[in-house]
């Protein structure tokens, strides 16, 4: 079981996630393409997910990232910067800079759990080629097996932070606590979580960062050193009109014509009357220099339309952009 202790003040810094966490979410769909308990309503993005990364060249990279996420036991530390949280470019980064006593002491308590490949060793040592390569190898699979379903997880975790706040508001942060049974139970500034490894965390006035899950299915996580920044990642409920299935996203045609990350950008445009840069570039786990620059691309393209609202700018469809979003839907 796992244990986390707060005080008041850890009460008042708890908070949720403003959306999903890309690295946690590649990691966990990672563990995903392994049958684990729990997992009947994933069977066929398991089949589409497997063929995408067995198809695309990833080399070495690929036996070392599915090495580093097992789906049973330990995985390291060090694949889920906090950093992630304001998207993945800032994860990947966090995670290419990882200090190398971080990377040998992890890869070290894999070790005690599984034989590993060479590559996992000259990972340890800091070799920049294989950081280099592994990062690599996770936005590819990113951009495989967890980009084309955004719409299904935006909304499956969307309908989970109405509720949280819904508790929120009505009871403070010990009631939105106390919502979250039956996976845990929040109790005199105890929260358990049952069928966690046994483990305790003292959060120190640190607060908990709650980080809803698309991918996650066996029950809530945190991080196994207890020194790292606060989190539990816990299961979003995966209703009829959340399953994994890219019929939700922009088809596969239009990733082809106009890049994959060009399309969802457009397709989160069509999804609300007006998206600014900044919450393009949280919405889909980008740097907003990268949203900036395509919505440059499909605003020169007659796509979308851009005005300024105060200190922001709203991009909206224009009538081709949304034809085109209408015949690849």
């Amino acid at each position: 079981m796992l244990r986390i202790y707060f005080t008041s003040d850890d009460i008042a810094r708890t908070r949720i996630a403003a959306g999903a966490d890309p690295l946690w979410e590649l990691v966990l769909s990672l563990q995903m393409l392994r049958p684990q308990r729990g997992d009947l309503l994933f069977t066929a993005w398991r089949q589409e997910a497997c063929k995408a990364v067995r198809h695309a060249k990833l080399g070495k990279a690929r036996g070392l990232l599915l090495t580093l996420t097992p789906n049973v036991g330990y995985f390291p530390d060090f694949l889920n910067p906090i950093e992630a949280i304001h998207g993945l470019d800032h994860g990947i980064e966090a995670l290419r800079t990882t200090p190398i006593p971080m990377l040998k002491r992890d890869v070290g308590r894999l070790a005690a759990t599984r034989r590993l490949p060479d590559s996992a060793w000259r990972l340890a040592a800091g070799e920049p080629a294989v950081i280099a390569d592994l990062t690599e190898a996770m936005r590819t699979c990113y951009d495989l097996i967890v980009m084309p379903y955004r719409r299904s997880i935006d909304a499956a975790l969307e309908k989970d932070r109405r509720i949280r706040t819904s508790a929120l508001a009505t009871g403070g942060v010990e009631g939105m606590l106390a919502g979250l049974r039956p996976m845990m139970t929040w109790s005199a500034g105890e929260l358990r979580i049952p069928g966690h490894r046994h483990q305790e965390l003292h959060l120190r006035g640190r607060g908990l960062l709650l980080i809803p899950s698309y991918f996650c299915v066996s029950g809530p996580l945190t991080m196994f050193d207890p020194d790292l920044p606060p989190v539990l990642i816990y299961p979003v409920v995966r209703g009829p009109d959340t399953l994994p299935s890219r019929t939700s996203m922009v088809s596969a045609a239009l990733g082809a014509l106009i890049g994959s990350t060009r399309a969802a950008v457009l397709d989160a445009i069509g999804m609300r009357e007006g998206m600014s840069t900044t919450a393009l570039a949280r919405h889909l786990s980008i740097s907003p220099a990268s949203a900036s620059e395509h919505t440059t691309v499909l605003r020169q393209s007659g796509l979308i339309s851009s005005h300024r609202d105060f200190n922001r700018t709203l991009h909206r469809l224009t009538g081709l952009g949304r034809a085109l979003l209408d015949t690849n839907s």
